[in-house]
């Protein structure tokens, strides 16, 4: 049986794998999947495509195409998610920011440099017209406990995250909501070592049919909404909401998507250049 490991975050984006481990449809294939949940998201799966420790991540499309481009020896292999992520702009429940303006030149908290709440940062910034150069200021705090512990406390001033996966921590009365806003992309693509693709191509095809088969299913399995608000601990009528907006995919990411990240994240100073299409994309 051939063992792949295959990173995420444990949110309800990647249900869809849980169903498919939980049927035994690898193992059906003689696939031995073994799923790893990395709680400080992008980056620390960055890390760990790049030590070897997972074969293939479902990860922030931004993230990923920074980290190959700075020597992450992955592709892109399809998009996951084809919606924008919603990001939730979090203060804490005490604290005296009322508006994004608020918190110009404040204390961004942030998993790692180089994660979705570190560039995402930088987008907002942009969107506001502030100085990325003196507007911004980072406090690493590695996933969302330590990003309750660090607004709680005084750490960090502000915190982005996907908003349906902060909102009961909203609902408890620990953060504040002041905006939010969708990225301008599909938010989530599956990312795969480059030496995995040319030993493993067979197994990664078989891979993604079984998920690709799931997802596009998804929204009619029964009670799907009930399932999902159980599991996350999120009221139903949020994860309703969270599904009305979300749109998985079974294809590759085109070119001009791909081009406008890319410009979007130059323009910002995030990445160095610019690369051909193929640099960052495996077509199976």
């Amino acid at each position: 049986m051939k063992k792949v490991n295959i990173g995420g975050v444990p949110e309800h984006f990647n249900f869809a794998w849980y169903l498919t481990l939980k049927n035994g449809e690898y193992k059906d294939q003689d696939i031995n999947l073994r799923w790893h949940d990395y709680h400080g998201g992008t980056g620390a799966m960055c890390k760990a495509l790049r030590s070897g420790e997972i074969d293939m991540a479902v990860i922030l499309t931004e993230g990923v195409i920074k980290d190959i481009i700075d020597g992450n020896p992955s592709k892109i292999v399809q998009t996951f998610v084809e919606s924008p992520l919603n990001w939730g702009i979090h203060v804490a429940a005490d604290s005296s920011f009322k508006t994004v303006e608020d918190i110009k030149g404040k204390r961004a908290a942030i998993s790692r440099y180089g994660s979705g709440s570190h560039l995402m940062a930088y987008i907002n910034a942009k969107n506001n017209n502030w100085d990325l150069e003196k507007d911004l200021n980072f406090e690493v705090i590695k996933n969302l406990d330590g990003a309750v512990r660090g607004l709680t406390e005084g750490k960090a001033d502000y915190f982005m995250w996907e908003k349906f996966t902060t909102k009961p921590i909203v609902d408890d009365g620990i953060f504040r909501r002041i905006a939010n806003f969708p990225t301008p992309w599909p938010c989530f693509v599956i990312a795969v070592r480059e030496d995995f693709i040319e030993n493993d191509g067979d197994t990664l095809k078989t891979i993604l049919d079984i998920i690709n088969q799931t997802t596009s299913e998804f929204k009619s399995i029964p009670s799907i909404d009930k399932t999902i608000a159980n599991r996350y601990e999120q009221e139903l009528e949020d994860v309703q909401e969270w599904l009305s907006l979300t749109e998985w995919s079974q294809t590759v990411m085109t070119e001009d998507t791909i081009n406008n990240v890319q410009n979007q994240l130059f323009d910002l100073n995030i990445i160095p250049k610019k690369v051909d299409y193929l640099d960052l994309i495996h077509k199976i």
